[in-house]
């Protein structure tokens, strides 16, 4: 009877554990860096402090973008949770492209072994190569990719598609999330190939990006931002974070970014 009772207290840990929600927010924070002030990294800080993930993309590659990561991470270390963070190498990219990624973490139930890596095999097809970062939840595997494709009018599809046939190995079977800005709507063929390997969209006809001013169809451009997530991951919710709210708010709203966080809350599969 102990020994039945106490293989019943294991499994009923390890379904706790396995099954606990995770909320990851995705957020394209345009020219991250040194124009960003005190005042607007708490209103970023606030609007992100109810995440265990932060994916970030469009950190500034020269002085300013690491230290705004940093001093994010110091506002929401102030905020009632231990966070950690980390920062992309600048990436292999044409001139004036060239950006980092960034990653922030809250620390208690998610932990890491190594600092992650840009994927230098998609370096010749892409001109962003993405961010690869292995977090581990209560002992489990998870691997996000965070990736900034480049614009609509210079064929993002493709790189969309090299990253499809590199996720289509033996060595991504376990709980995959790929987030970021695509420049593409996720209605389109080309993330057939993601959705053949068992990969769903995180938001549907979602608008992302703000306009430069509000005009009779609102303040909202482009569904372009998203996170796709493997079939190893199970779905609890997701959604857009407006956090401009009406158009009264564009112009401070735009002083952080012209693009909205996307969120998905799930658990492992």
């Amino acid at each position: 009877m102990i020994r039945k009772t106490f293989l019943l207290l294991i499994l009923f840990h390890f379904t706790v554990y396995s099954q606990e929600n995770i909320s990851l927010i995705s957020w394209n924070i345009q020219d991250f860096g040194k124009t960003k002030n005190s005042e607007e990294l708490d209103r970023m800080a606030e609007i992100l402090r109810d995440a265990d993930i932060v994916v970030l993309q469009e950190v500034v590659a020269g002085y300013g973008g690491a230290q705004a990561v940093a001093k994010l991470a110091d506002d929401l270390n102030r905020k009632g949770a231990k966070w950690d963070y980390v920062y992309s190498n600048p990436t292999n990219s044409p001139k004036y492209v060239t950006e980092r990624y960034a990653f922030l973490w809250k620390t208690k139930n998610i932990k890491i072994k190594k600092r992650g890596a840009l994927i230098s095999k998609l370096d010749s097809l892409v001109d962003r190569e993405p961010f690869f970062f292995d977090f581990y939840v209560n002992g489990r595997k998870l691997s996000v990719i965070n990736f900034h494709s480049r614009p609509h009018d210079k064929n993002p599809e493709r790189e969309i598609l090299a990253i499809t046939e590199y996720l289509d190995s033996d060595d991504f079977k376990h709980p995959i999330i790929l987030a970021g800005d695509f420049n593409v709507d996720q209605k389109k063929e080309v993330f057939m190939g993601l959705r053949a390997q068992g990969y769903n969209a995180s938001v549907i006809d979602a608008k992302t990006t703000l306009k430069k001013n509000c005009s009779t169809n609102g303040y909202l451009n482009y569904p372009i931002d998203n996170i796709f997530y493997s079939n190893k991951i199970v779905l609890k919710s997701s959604y857009v974070i407006d956090f401009v709210k009406s158009c009264e708010n564009l112009s401070s709203a735009r002083a952080l970014s012209d693009h909205l966080p996307v969120v998905l809350n799930f658990s492992l599969n």
